[in-house]
Parts: C-alpha cells; sequence; structure tokens
C-alpha cells in the first residue's frame, strides 16, 4: 500500500495478529488520535504495540531498500500476523535505547549544543587566555597603516615566525632559508647570520624568526616595505613580528590574535566547541570533564598498616612472590623493612614504592635459585596506570577499585580546551551555558539579542531560533531541571524517553505513527499534564500517537483506549474493550472500576510507627542537595517522593545505598558527600532492586535468575533413575555439555542465516525445541523431564513442587508478585521492563529475611496496572509486617497513599531542588502547602 493511501485512511487495520500470547486478533486503531494501550503486565500490550505494529513498519522500511543493502543491514523477521492496512513510517521511541556512551549528553541528543557551536564558531568573541585581551584580526592593509603611524621613522626588523616554542635542529629547514635568499634569522632572540651547515642544539625548546627586511619606515620606501610585509606574512603563515629600536616586540596577524603576547588563535570552527572532537577536546580528560585518578589514598588505606599485613591494597597481605621480594630488597637498599608500618617508613621511599625509581636492585630469582635479577622499580601507580586501559575488563576493573573520579582540573569539568573557553558571547563561554539547567538556559537566551552587538545579532538571528524552539520542548515535557552536559546515560528510562520525545517534536515531522513505552515513568504527577500535552500537540501536527501506559491522567486525556487482557501472559492476549475513554468507563472491566474508583488500593485505618529505632542519614550534598537530615523509622513503609529532578536518585542510589554496601558488603564505591550516618548497628544486610534487566540473552531465565533451577536440578540428580546413571547437576544444565542437546547447545532453537532476507529461528530437529539429549530427558519426576519443567507456567509450579518447600519457596514468590502466567523457562529477553523488576523482586523475597533487612525499591510500578500495584502492595506490606524496612522512590499516588512515612523533597527540580520539604504521615504531607505531592495526595486522600 503506498504512503499516499495510507495517509488518507482513517484506521490502522490489523489482521490476525499472533505474536507471542496475542489471540489471533482484529483490531481497528483510528489514526491520527492519541491512542493508549493499557491492561495487566504481561497481557500482550507490548506485543501489540512494538512486536507487532512497529516490528512490520521497520520491515517494510527495510524492504524498500535494495537486496545489496538488506544484506548489510540485516532483514527484519515478518510478526506473526495476517495483514496491516493503513500504518504510516513508524518511530518507536523506548526506554530500553538509552545511549551508554559517556560522549552522549543532553545537549547532543537533542541538538541544542550543536546550534550553540555553530553560534560560537560565528559570533563570539574571542578573548586570549593569557591576558584576557580582546583578540583581534587584521587585514594586509590594517597592518601597513598601523606600521607607518605608530612607527614613522624608525628603524625595523620585519621577522616572520617559522618555529614556535618546539625542539630539533632544524638543519634542514636553515638551508631552506638559505636557499629562499634570506640572509639573516633570529634564534631565540639573537639575531645571526644564515651559514651552511647551521644547526641549534635539538634538545632545547627554540623559537626561529626569519629577518624578511630591515627598514626605516618613511613614506618615501612604502612600496618595498608593503612587499616585505606581504612576504613577511606569507612566510609567517599569517602571523608576522616587528623588532623597534628599543628591542621591543610587536605582533601582527591575519587571525585571531593577542596583541600583546602574540597568542594567536585558529580561525574557529563549529568542531573547536566540539568535546568529541580532537580540536575542541580537553587535553586532560579527552572531552569527558572527569579524569580517573588513582590516589595515594586508594592504595594504602590504612598507613598503620605494614606492607606484609597488606598496607598496599592491590598487593594484599605478604606470598612468596616476585613483586614482594622486589619490594622488600628496595626497602632493605634503604635501610627499612618490609614489616614496618606504612606510616612509619621516610617518605622518600613511600614515593619510591608507588611511583618508582631508577635505582637498580637484586633481587633473588624464584625460578634459578642462587641467582639475582638486578631491574629498577615501576611504582604501584605506574603499573596500575598502564593496566587502566588495553588491559582485558576483568583486569580494568580490579584497577578501577583504585582509582577515584574527579573533576578535571584543567577544563574544570567543562569538557573544553582553553581556547574554547575564551570564545565568548555576552561575557559567558560555551561550557558555562551547557552546565545551566534548561529552565535557566531558556532565560539566557529569551533575550540575548539585546546583549549582543548588531553584527552578532544579523549572524545569530536564525540559530538563536532554532535554540529557543527546542529549549521550549524540553521545557514542555517536564525536563527543566536537566543541563546540556548531563551524560545520557546517568538519566532514568522515562527522563531519556522523554528527550527523545522533545527531539521528535522539533522535527516537525508530519504523518508519522510514533509509539511511545510508558513516557510517564520517573514523572511527578504535576508534570504529567505538560506531558500529554506535548504528545497532544505531536498528534496536532498531524501525526499518530500510540502510547503503552498505565498512567489514569494519560487515559482520560486521549481519544481512544484499548484494554488488553483479561488476564497475564496465556490468558491474556484478547481486547476487553476498546473506545473514547467514556466508552470504557461504560463498558466496564477491571481497568474501567479502577477508573471509577469502585477497586483501588484501601488506605490502612492506621499507619505503623515502625520499631521506634530509626536509620539517621545527616548532611548529605551531593549534586542539588543543601545538605539534607534523612530520618527512616525502622520496620514502617517509608516512600521518599517529590517532583522529576529534586534529588531522590542522588539522595537513596548515590548517597544512602553506597554507605550501606560499604558497612555490609565492603563494596568499593564511594557515596556522595554526607557528614555522618547512625542506626546502622539495627540493619543487617540490604536490598536494592532496580530495572534494569534480569539478562540479555535467551540464555537467561526466570528459574537461572531466582536460582530455582539449581534447586531443581539438585533435586532431578537425587532421582533413582539419575543416581544409576551416575547424573551430576551439570547433566541438567542446558548450558554445559553433557547433557543437553549438542546439535543446538542447548538453545532448542536453530539460527538459519539467509544471505538477502532475515535469519530465520527454527526448532532444532534433534531435540524438537526440548534443549536436552534424549538420555537426560528419559529421567522424570512426577511423570515430567527436566524439559517439561522449564515449560511449565509459575503457577502450574507451584502445583507440580507442593511438597518440595525449598523449591516452592522460589517460585511461590515469583506468583505472589503476580508472575503466575510466566513460564519458568521463559527467554529474559522477552519479560517487558515490569516483568523483569518483579522476577528480581521475588528472587530478592524468596531469601530468608532476617526481619532486619532493608530494601530499597526504584518505582516497581513501572509497567504495572492498577491491579498488579495492588498485588505488589500486598507482597512489600508482608515484608515489612515480619519487621524488615521497605523505601521506596515512587510517584505514583496509590502507593503513596498507603504509605507509612513520607520524606518529600523539593520544592521544585534541580538547583531549586535538594530540600526536604515535609515528612511524616500522608496526612501530614497532604496538609503541606508548598508540597506538588500532598497537593495530589489531598484529592487521593479525600480531604477537604
Amino acid at each position: 500500500m503506498s504512503q499516499t493511501t495510507a495517509s488518507q485512511e482513517e484506521f490502522i487495520e490489523i489482521f490476525g495478529a499472533r505474536e507471542h500470547n496475542l489471540k489471533n486478533l482484529d483490531i481497528k486503531i483510528p489514526r491520527n488520535k492519541l491512542v493508549v494501550v493499557t491492561g495487566l503486565s504481561g497481557s500482550g500490550k507490548s506485543s501489540l504495540a512494538f512486536d507487532t505494529i512497529y516490528s512490520e513498519g521497520q520491515r517494510r522500511y527495510l524492504e524498500s531498500f535494495s537486496a545489496y543493502a538488506r544484506s548489510f543491514l540485516g532483514g527484519m523477521e515478518r510478526p506473526d500476523v495476517d495483514k496491516i492496512n493503513g500504518l504510516s513510517p513508524v518511530i518507536a521511541i523506548e526506554q530500553k535505547t538509552t545511549s551508554k556512551n559517556p560522549r552522549s549528553t543532553v545537549g547532543t541528543t537533542t541538538e541544542i549544543y550543536d546550534f550553540m557551536r555553530l553560534l560560537f564558531a560565528r559570533a563570539g568573541e574571542a578573548f586570549s587566555y593569557l591576558t584576557g585581551n580582546k583578540m583581534v584580526r587584521q587585514t594586509e592593509d590594517q597592518i601597513i597603516e598601523q606600521l607607518f603611524s605608530n612607527f614613522s621613522g624608525k628603524k625595523l626588523y620585519l621577522l616572520a615566525p617559522v618555529v614556535k616554542g618546539r625542539k630539533g635542529h632544524y638543519r634542514e629547514l636553515f638551508e631552506q632559508i638559505r636557499k629562499m635568499g634570506f640572509s639573516k634569522i633570529r634564534v631565540d632572540g639573537v639575531v645571526m647570520e644564515v651559514v651552511p651547515k647551521m644547526q641549534v642544539d635539538r634538545y632545547k625548546i627554540h623559537d626561529i624568526e626569519i629577518v624578511i627586511d630591515r627598514i626605516v619606515a618613511e613614506e618615501s620606501d612604502r612600496f618595498r616595505i608593503t612587499q616585505s610585509i606581504k612576504s613577511a606574512l606569507q612566510h609567517g603563515k599569517g602571523v608576522m613580528m616587528l623588532r623597534d629600536e628599543e628591542g621591543n616586540i610587536h605582533h601582527f596577524s591575519k587571525y585571531l590574535m593577542d596583541p600583546e603576547t602574540g597568542l594567536s588563535y585558529d580561525e574557529p570552527a563549529p568542531n573547536l566547541f566540539s568535546f568529541n572532537s580532537p580540536y575542541g577536546a580537553c587535553p586532560t580528560c579527552n572531552g569527558l570533564g572527569i579524569t580517573e585518578e588513582i590516589t595515594r589514598e586508594s592504595i594504602i588505606p590504612d598507613p598503620n598498616l605494614s606492607i606484609t599485613r597488606g598496607g598496599i591494597a592491590p598487593l594484599g597481605e605478604y606470598r612468596d612472590i616476585w613483586i614482594f621480594k622486589k619490594i622488600d630488597a628496595i626497602l632493605k637498599h634503604y635501610k627499612c623493612s618490609i614489616s614496618t608500618p606504612i606510616a612509619k617508613l621516610p617518605e622518600k621511599v613511600i614515593e619510591v614504592l608507588l611511583y618508582g625509581s631508577q635505582i637498580e636492585v637484586a633481587v633473588d630469582s624464584v625460578k634459578y635459585p642462587g641467582t639475582k635479577w638486578h631491574t629498577s622499580f615501576e611504582g604501584i601507580v605506574n603499573f596500575l596506570q598502564k593496566h587502566q586501559e588495553g588491559s582485558s575488563e576483568k583486569i580494568q576493573d580490579w584497577v578501577s577499585e583504585f582509582t577515584v573520579t574527579r573533576t578535571c582540573p584543567d577544563c574544570e569539568g567543562y569538557r573544553l580546551k582553553k581556547e574554547s573557553l575564551h570564545f565568548k558571547i555576552d561575557n559567558t563561554h560555551i561550557g558555562q551555558l551547557a552546565m545551566l539547567n534548561i529552565r535557566d538556559l531558556g532565560e539566557w537566551f529569551s533575550d540575548v539579542e539585546s546583549r549582543m552587538t548588531e553584527k552578532q545579532q544579523v549572524i545569530g538571528t536564525e540559530v538563536l531560533k532554532e535554540i529557543r524552539k527546542r529549549i521550549g520542548f524540553l521545557l514542555d515535557v517536564g525536563l527543566d531541571y536537566l543541563t546540556l552536559n548531563r551524560p545520557l546515560k546517568t538519566l532514568s528510562g522515562g527522563e531519556a524517553q522523554r528527550i527523545r520525545l522533545a527531539t521528535q517534536i522539533g522535527t516537525q515531522l508530519v504523518g508519522v505513527l510514533y509509539i511511545l513505552d510508558e513516557p510517564s515513568i520517573g514523572l511527578h504527577q504535576r508534570d504529567n499534564v505538560k506531558l500529554i500535552q506535548a504528545l497532544q500537540s505531536l498528534r496536532d501536527l498531524g501525526n499518530s500517537v500510540l502510547v503503552v501506559e498505565h498512567d489514569k491522567d494519560m487515559m482520560l486525556a486521549s481519544d481512544f483506549v484499548l484494554d488488553m487482557g483479561p488476564g497475564a501472559g496465556r490468558h491474556g492476549g484478547h481486547v476487553v474493550a476498546a473506545g473514547n475513554p467514556d466508552e470504557i468507563l461504560n463498558q466496564g472491566g477491571v481497568t474501567a472500576d479502577y477508573l471509577k474508583g469502585k477497586l483501588g488500593l484501601p488506605i490502612p485505618e492506621q499507619r505503623r510507627k515502625g520499631k521506634g529505632e530509626s536509620l539517621k542519614l545527616t548532611g548529605a550534598s551531593g549534586n542539588n542537595l543543601k545538605n539534607i537530615d534523612l530520618n527512616i523509622p525502622l520496620g514502617t513503609l517509608t516512600l521518599i517522593t517529590g517532583v522529576s529532578g529534586s534529588g531522590k536518585s542522588t539522595l537513596i542510589h548515590e548517597t544512602l545505598y553506597p554507605i550501606l554496601r560499604q558497612e555490609f558488603y565492603s563494596s568499593k564505591k564511594e557515596p556522595m558527600p554526607y557528614k555522618k550516618i547512625s542506626g546502622l548497628e539495627h540493619l543487617d544486610k540490604v536490598i536494592e532492586v532496580d530495572q534494569s534487566p534480569i539478562g540479555r540473552t535467551p540464555r537467561s531465565n526466570p528459574a537461572t535468575y531466582t536460582g530455582v533451577f539449581s534447586d531443581i536440578r539438585t533435586l532431578f540428580t537425587e532421582l533413582p533413575e539419575a543416581k544409576i546413571r551416575g547424573y551430576k547437576p551439570g547433566r541438567f544444565s542446558f548450558n554445559v555439555k553433557g547433557g543437553r542437546c549438542e546439535d543446538c547447545e542447548g538453545a532448542g532453537m536453530k539460527l538459519i542465516e539467509m544471505d538477502f532476507l532475515p535469519d530465520v529461528h527454527i526448532p532444532c530437529e534433534t531435540c524438537k525445541g526440548k534443549r536436552y539429549n534424549r538420555e537426560t530427558l528419559e529421567v522424570r519426576f512426577k511423570g515430567k523431564s527436566i524439559a517439561d519443567v522449564l515449560d511449565m507456567t509459575v503457577e502450574q509450579a507451584v502445583e507440580f513442587f507442593e511438597n518440595q518447600p525449598k523449591i516452592l519457596r522460589k517460585i511461590r514468590t515469583l506468583k505472589d508478585v503476580g508472575l503466575g502466567y510466566i513460564t519458568l523457562g521463559q527467554h529474559a529477553t522477552t519479560l517487558s521492563g515490569g516483568e523483569a523488576q518483579r522476577v528480581k523482586l521475588a528472587t530478592e523475597l524468596s531469601k530468608k529475611d532476617t526481619g532486619k533487612t532493608f530494601y530499597i525499591l526504584d518505582e516497581p510500578t513501572t509497567g504495572l496496572h492498577f491491579q498488579d500495584i495492588e498485588m505488589l502492595m500486598e507482597v512489600l506490606q508482608k515484608l515489612v509486617e515480619k519487621g524488615n524496612t521497605v523505601l521506596i522512590i515512587e510517584h505514583n499516588l496509590d502507593v503513596i497513599k498507603v504509605a507509612d512515612y513520607i520524606v518529600d523533597l523539593g520544592p521544585e527540580g534541580g538547583d531549586q531542588g535538594g530540600r526536604i520539604l515535609v515528612e511524616g504521615t500522608p496526612e501530614k504531607v497532604a496538609a503541606h502547602p508548598e508540597s506538588y505531592t500532598g497537593k495530589f495526595l489531598k484529592e487521593e486522600l479525600n480531604l477537604s
């Protein structure tokens, strides 16, 4: 179907969608509308939106390429669907595609920084980094006029610089100058004759200028002087010098130059302001703004220990190996002992241990007893630095334990070299602008013309228009607290998705189908309105917008809602209800009941007070935190709330969690700055459940991740049949040789490479997709083989293993968190974000809790329907009942209203956040006049 016909159609029509758990669906979705796809987690939302509609759109796009081009791109599999009509070009904005590259920043992704580079290259004013003077550029005529007006009647030398501050003997250069007919040169300030075979000291730094002419600045000689100046500029590549009678040097340049010192800059180009280009990046940190330093403190954490007792952390305690023999020999050379505490060793000796010495010492050979090796010592720091790059990943990780990340001392975190930071507009350089948050940046650009020269205004008109437009889009999606220099890898999934959304609005495309995956993640209720308006503006441009979402406001603001269900997994895959929001409410169903308020989490009659003990963190001041004191009552369900960017992640993930990990697991990760912490003695372990996937390969699955597969394999090993055959647990693993099918190496599938078509996965002919060989499958428990167990859903497995307490405990927690529909052997790559997070949660919950465990969860409601949230909260409440502490970072009001204790940060994001506005029960937070969370909570709790 041609694109013109597609764009005239009113509907996207899908016939026979069967991808994953979809039950042969026929659906009509209106075009050029804001459509929300909702339903229980695992009901088939992503299968419909991404695996069917997006996948088919991508495939059609690739089909438009030549067969030759497709062979390089790799084909796309055709989704399991009969036909799709009315499909426009598709763009998916997902959470999973966040770049992990530290060079990818908010500024580069949104293109704002690219336009700023262009603006500074064309309209920036240059200043000298030596004197602060404004740089000047002069034409030949201006140089000539200056010479006659300032040096009239004086004797002058015209010089052309050819070498500036470089080492070398320059024999060939002098010979070349002599052949060009020049008789005199000036070397390091001294004028001398050019003679054959002339050379200078090759190991010293030299300045060499050709003496082009000796003149007296008189009008009668104007022609000769003009020719000499042209010659000087030609040989000096646009730069010349003038030496007067007193021996003073004056500099002239056709390019940017400091007239006082002669410092000159290259003509500015946009790449001079790029930290990803060698022309603009700071040479010390390579444009990253940070340096990884190996510090003395990390190598010698406790100077009171001797080297034998592990005083040098990378080496550990004394062993009979070469390095310790070498250190022993060095210490003996300096008349010291290896068993002396490091603090008592002379400073000079410590310097040698850390940074090495050229002095050779004799070391007894281990391999050849009786012989000695005479070697020098390179030093622990130099050794680690050598392995920091270019070694295996494992060694690099080991070295990283002894490095500390610091702001680059040369560029002060601005990422650019000093020349780039001395081009300014309104006395501000590009690095300072990249450090401003989007809100302040918008204000700076809003009236910058009034502070620019007329010439700058003419040059910058169009560029400023583009910059303002893009800043406006970022403000529209609620990201005013981010800075342009913020690396993309430090953003949450929701933030990264909203940045790409702002970028797409900026491209002003028309007739496109946008598919978004829960863009409201990490967004406070207050900013939800902005997001909905941004999506509506995308629709109003003439695009279709399809959003997979659970947010109540988004559903009610949409034009069309598609409710998937009725259950999850194999119980889902049907369309339960479809229509505009009013029709959905009238059609009934679980989603409608939650929207109407018929169903929902009940507000607890009483809030827990906790055990009376608390965890107190004092003086947290990382990023935008304003020296705050956090108090968490233990034995409660505590929530950290606040608008996006208010400092929640900094406080919990980057300050509190690393402190607890250091305490309980001796972690090396340094927490953000804080003064002290108390109450740790009331806890014995910390568990964090984040949103990263449980595995990136099909070999990872819920059974392997939760660890229950090891127990199942052990159970099979203990069966009489297995014992007779002498099978060990490895026999029942599909990842090692022995019991697996060797034809497909335990994958159950075979990959057939099709040169001009997509690769095809077919079930392995030998094992028929079972992953194991015949002998392994003959061992059965209750009539089921190990392959049959992997194909069971969690619900079936709970019944099957009811008499195996160790296995049952782990499987039951998967069911408790609402994952009864997934199979034990389901490939990790096919799990949604919400499912992966709940598999992790179930794994942690199945471990025996002690009543002193501290759980940290980051937005566990991601990807969860109202009903799933209810199940999740039931599980978490049980944990708290046993005396554990559960700390959740969350925006979802259903969860916030059932908390025992809330810590609300704010009032705004970025530098206007970082304070604790209010802490206490939800009722107390709802009563606070400044709190945005309180304002929405008041409605939720039905408080007037």
